[in-house]
């Protein structure tokens, strides 16, 4: 026997049960009011890899930017020098910024009479 036969056979019984499944995924969709979601729907989108709905997803989008604000404005409170062609954080301004936010508390109590 030769191998076409057998492969017209074969891709007739495949497309025979692609049909048959086709044709039950329709009846079950229609009795249980199914709605199957599309793989271009499923793709992961690179602005959103989470799937989010559009209002979550920019209450997120603005949640980062705020945390990145915050984190910037934190971070270059820090002081830093560069010492050895690294980044380091300065011992000695620390030191001078506690000694004068020290000072300065104490001269509020002191002009608030709590000593």
């Amino acid at each position: 026997m030769s191998w076409i036969p057998l492969m017209g056979f074969s891709l007739a019984v495949f497309f025979l049960f692609v049909f048959l499944f086709n044709k039950f995924v329709g009846y079950m969709k229609k009795e249980q009011n199914l709605q199957i979601e599309s793989f271009k729907d499923m793709l992961i989108d690179k602005d959103n890899p989470v799937g989010l709905t559009g209002d979550e997803l920019e209450k997120l989008k603005q949640h980062q930017q705020e945390a990145q604000r915050h984190l910037n404005d934190v971070i270059s409170k820090i002081p830093v020098i560069q010492k050895d062609g690294r980044f380091q954080i300065d011992q000695e301004a620390i030191r001078q910024r506690r000694a004068a936010a020290q000072a300065d508390e104490t001269s509020r109590t002191v002009e608030n009479g709590t000593v």
